[in-house]
């Protein structure tokens, strides 16, 4: 098939999204289809770039800057995005590809109007990635109320949905939002599980043995540190660890709250943290294996259902998890079916403690956490699983 992939993250970007979106678009050349990635490209100074790697097409697009700008400008840059988008692709050399399917990611929520352009320009169906479901995350946890702003991106979302012939979520708990989206004809609503591909492992910049924390069982946490995460209480686990010369807390990554918890950690002599800023997604797979156990962290107040891309680094690395969600995630089952990790849905910090002394002491003793952590992953995670899903959904 020839697909055109829709999203605003890519490589050179380092997020989790970018690395996934990578690893889709590689396999998609892989089963031998034809991929073209459409991004917005605010550093550019033409319409259009076009290039080729790993037997993929990538068209990055001009379009307004929507990353580390201040809400409300990049609100507006984000509505525009699609329509610069558009503009610029029928100034290109695909301005008449005609394409099989059309893909796209979520977040953004704003793709709706270039997606629906392509559809109708090829005739295809489209399906839908959301990986999380906004603005509901963002009421949840108390960014914002069920005003005016709120009405604006739910209708926005709204439209990128009914633009969609397949949406596919990461979880079985997220399908009940959608319930109502379902019931249209032509509609389908399926779980479509996070993915990564084969890990690419180059020499990691982070040694830890050359650090303070050389020596101990160390704690991992790489990626956004956001407001989304909730990330305080893991600096009060550490202030409860702190007496345990044994352990230690490494957090690699950026966000609005990394230099916050940095500094607040600096402020509270937590001489068992330490920060480094983003890493290559290459030099991920060396800090795993210098590291003892990953950590999830969801905002407790989330009422959706989250697998994040970083828990699935860990399964691939062979590293159970010590993870921190909200109530009845569907996170919370599947690393307890699985024994691949221990998991607090109560927020409080005495029964994280607890939970991570436990973890700590069956790492003494568990010899096959490696494997059933790599074995979730190979048998549900795959990149390979996720195309031929989509491809067998957008066929039909």
């Amino acid at each position: 098939m020839r697909i055109a992939l829709i999203a605003d993250t890519f490589p050179p970007l380092r997020t989790s999204g970018a690395v996934q979106l990578r690893d889709l678009s590689r396999e998609f050349a892989r089963q031998g289809h034809a991929i073209t990635v459409l991004l917005p490209s605010a550093g550019q100074r033409q319409a259009w770039l076009l290039e080729e790697a790993d037997g993929i097409q990538i068209l990055r697009l001009r379009a307004p800057c929507t990353k580390d700008v201040g809400y409300i400008r990049r609100t507006g840059a984000e509505f525009l995005m699609p329509f610069f988008m558009r503009h610029h692709l029928l100034k290109s050399p695909l301005a008449n590809e005609r394409w099989d399917g059309v893909v796209w990611y979520a977040p953004s929520i704003f793709h709706g109007p270039l997606a629906s352009s392509i559809k109708r320009a090829s005739d295809c169906k489209g399906y839908l990635i959301i990986r999380d479901i906004f603005p509901e995350w963002a009421v949840d946890i108390g960014l914002m109320g069920r005003g005016l702003p709120y009405r604006f991106f739910d209708a926005i979302a709204r439209y990128q949905y009914s633009v969609a012939d397949v949406i596919g979520v990461q979880a079985p708990g997220n399908q009940g939002y959608f319930k109502s989206w379902g019931k249209k004809p032509g509609r389908k609503l399926e779980v479509l599980q996070n993915w990564l591909d084969k890990s690419v492992r180059s020499r990691c910049s982070i040694r830890i043995d050359e650090t303070l924390l050389a020596g101990r069982k160390v704690f991992v946490y790489a990626g956004n540190m956001g407001v989304a995460q909730g990330m305080d209480i893991l600096l009060e686990l550490a202030a409860k660890l702190r007496n345990r010369s044994d352990v230690g807390f490494l957090f690699v990554g950026r966000g609005s709250d990394a230099t916050r918890l940095e500094e607040t950690a600096k402020a509270r002599r937590l001489d068992n943290v330490l920060f480094f800023n983003e890493i290559s997604p290459d030099e991920i797979p060396d800090l795993y294996a210098q590291c003892n156990a990953g950590i999830v962290a969801l905002d407790p107040r989330h009422k959706s259902h989250n697998i994040p891309g970083k828990f699935l680094t860990y399964m691939q690395s062979g590293l159970p998890v010590l993870a921190n969600v909200n109530l009845g995630n569907d996170l919370s089952a599947l690393i307890r079916d699985e024994r691949v990790g221990v998991v607090c849905e109560s927020n409080q910090i005495d029964e994280l403690h607890a939970l991570a002394e436990r973890l700590l002491a069956q790492l003494n003793i568990d010899y096959g956490f490696s494997e059933r952590c790599r074995g979730l992953f190979e048998s549900r995670f795959s990149a390979e699983n996720a195309v031929r899903q989509i491809v067998t959904a957008l066929s039909a």
